[in-house]
C-alpha cells in the first residue's frame, strides 16, 4: 500500500542537548536521551520500518541454524535508498544535529542505516568496536540506536564499556564469539565501567561513538525487539586505506568511486546538518 509521505513527521525540529549531556558524552563515550523522537512521530514510523524489513530481510534460516552473528539479531542495512518513507527517517535533521551537538562537530554526514530486529529467543550480541568496519579517518563517528517499540531489560538493550571510545582501535576483530571473549576480558584488564541497558521507550534513544565497546544481550521475551540505527561521521572526514576486508568493502559499498585520502563524501552520505 502506498504511504502519502507528506503525512509523516518532518523530524525537523529541534531536541535540547544541555552543555552536561554534550560533556558526558564525550566523557563515556555513549548516552541515553529521553523522547528523541514522539510517541506520535514513533507510532507513524514504526508500521513504515517494519515493513521495510519484512520486504527486504534475507534471512530465513531458523534460529537454531545460524552462526552466533545471525542469531544476534535481523539486520537490513540502508533502507533509505530502497524506501523513500523510511528515507524521510534517516535523514532527519533532528537526530543528524544531535550527533553533531554531541560530538562537538559542525556538521555531520550520514554514513548508513540499518534495523536491527531482535527475534524473540534471539540471541547476544557479541562485545565489539563499530568503527572496525569503518575506513573512516576520523574519532568522530557516532550511532543513534532508538527502539521503536517500548523495551524491557530482558529483550536485549545495549550495554556499553564506559570510557572504552578513549582507547581507541582495541584489536581488529568482526562481531563474534572470538571478540566477545576477547574484549571481555579487555573490559576487565583495563577496568571500563560497565553500564546495563536499561527499560526504554520507543523514541528515546541512545548514542554512542564508533571506538565505544558495546554489547547487548538475547530476547527473552515472546516480542520482537525492533530497532533502527542511523550512523554519521564528522563533515570534513577522509577515508582510510582499508585495513580489513570489512572496511575494503565498506569503501566499495557506502563510497562508490572514492579512494583513500579524498574526503568521504559519496552521494552515499549526503550532509544531514551544517551549523
Amino acid at each position: 500500500m502506498a504511504i502519502d509521505l507528506e503525512c509523516l513527521p518532518a523530524l525537523e525540529s529541534d531536541y535540547r542537548v544541555s552543555d552536561e549531556q554534550a560533556a558526558a558524552f564525550r566523557r563515556d563515550g555513549h548516552i541515553l536521551l529521553r523522547g528523541v523522537a514522539s510517541p506520535q512521530e514513533v507510532a507513524a514510523y514504526e508500521p513504515v520500518i517494519s515493513a521495510a524489513v519484512a520486504r527486504f530481510r534475507r534471512e530465513t534460516r531458523a534460529l537454531a541454524d545460524r552462526d552466533t552473528y545471525g542469531k544476534a539479531f535481523l539486520q537490513v542495512t540502508n533502507l533509505w535508498e530502497a524506501d523513500p518513507a523510511v528515507r524521510r527517517f534517516t535523514l532527519s535533521r533532528r537526530f543528524a544535529s544531535i550527533a553533531a551537538r554531541l560530538m562537538g562537530v559542525r556538521g555531520v554526514r550520514l554514513y548508513h542505516d540499518q534495523a536491527l530486529f531482535k527475534e524473540p529467543g534471539g540471541g547476544h550480541t557479541p562485545w565489539h568496536q563499530d568503527q572496525f568496519y569503518w575506513p573512516l579517518d576520523t574519532p568522530n563517528t557516532i550511532t543513534l540506536w532508538m527502539p521503536l517499540v517500548d523495551i524491557e531489560p530482558s529483550m536485549g538493550p545495549m550495554q556499553f564499556a564506559s570510557g572504552s571510545h578513549a582507547d581507541g582501535y582495541l584489536e581488529p576483530i568482526a562481531i563474534s564469539d572470538r571478540s566477545e571473549d576477547y574484549f571481555e576480558r579487555q573490559v576487565k584488564q583495563r577496568g571500563f565501567r560497565l553500564v546495563d541497558g536499561v527499560a526504554m521507550k520507543a523514541g528515546d534513544a541512545t548514542f554512542h561513538y564508533g571506538w565505544t565497546l558495546h554489547r547487548a544481550p538475547g530476547n527473552n521475551t515472546g516480542r520482537m525487539r525492533e530497532v533502527m540505527t542511523v550512523i554519521y561521521f564528522a563533515d570534513g572526514t577522509k577515508l582510510l586505506t582499508p585495513d580489513n576486508d570489512n572496511r575494503q568493502a565498506d569503501l566499495e559499498r557506502w563510497h562508490p568511486g572514492q579512494q583513500p585520502g579524498e574526503l568521504a563524501a559519496s552521494k552515499l552520505n549526503p550532509l544531514l546538518y551544517k551549523e
